[in-house]
């Protein structure tokens, strides 16, 4: 089954095709997630901000993620690559309600 759109992409339809992926995958809904990949494999890149609750800072993390599954949907593979970096609470860019420990 094919998703358009498909390649060879102009701006606006790869435009489209990234909103359609990201859309499945904030939905949280599993089925959606999976109908929009074709194989075993999964990656992301990921941004969040979070507020260290001991000390009271505010962090943004940004990284890579891979995982790689087996015939049986187990996690065979998980790679992931961030990086932590400070920033002040005016700084922050991703509304964020709840506080998140490390």
């Amino acid at each position: 089954m094919q998703r358009p759109p498909l390649p060879p992409f102009t701006r606006e339809s790869a435009l489209a095709k990234v909103q359609a992926a990201e859309d499945a995958w904030n939905s949280r809904d599993p089925q959606r997630v999976a109908q929009a990949y074709s194989d075993n494999h999964i990656s992301v890149r990921f941004e969040y901000e979070w507020q260290h609750a001991r000390i009271g800072l505010w962090y943004r993390t940004h990284g890579n993620e891979h995982w790689a599954f087996d015939d049986d949907g187990y996690m065979q593979r998980r790679d992931m690559s961030a990086n932590d970096i400070p920033i002040s609470a005016s700084d922050r860019r991703i509304g964020c309600s709840n506080t998140q420990s490390k």
